[in-house]
């Protein structure tokens, strides 16, 4: 198996109610527990709204991104085969309902 991370962004607005937050919340526990038991999930987390950009010599901005759409919500990192397994296991992703997308990037391994 390959380790892939799918990276989190859009998806439920902050300013939604908190039935919504709630019922949203339950969907990813059922995707996360789902992988769990497939073996699948190795880690993974929610990210804090906000953050800073850091570039060249220090230089701090807020951001990254202004656009709801952008926001890097959270990540996880899973076992796959290769790319259409990882892609595969982004089917019950809770967030495409609410306009997020799934950013699925493979891990290089390196031999020791």
């Amino acid at each position: 198996m390959e380790k892939f991370m799918m990276i989190f962004h859009g998806g439920l607005d902050v300013n939604s109610s908190p039935e919504q937050m709630q019922e949203n919340m339950g969907k990813w526990m059922a995707w996360v527990d789902k992988l769990m038991k497939d073996n699948r999930y190795a880690s993974g987390e929610a990210l804090m709204p906000g953050g800073k950009l850091v570039s060249g010599n220090s230089t701090v901005t807020e951001g990254p991104y202004t656009e709801g759409k952008e926001i890097v919500g959270g990540f996880f990192v899973v076992n796959a085969k290769d790319y259409d397994d990882a892609i595969s296991l982004c089917a019950d992703y809770p967030d495409y309902q609410h306009g997020g997308k799934v950013q699925v990037r493979q891990a290089v391994k390196f031999d020791m």
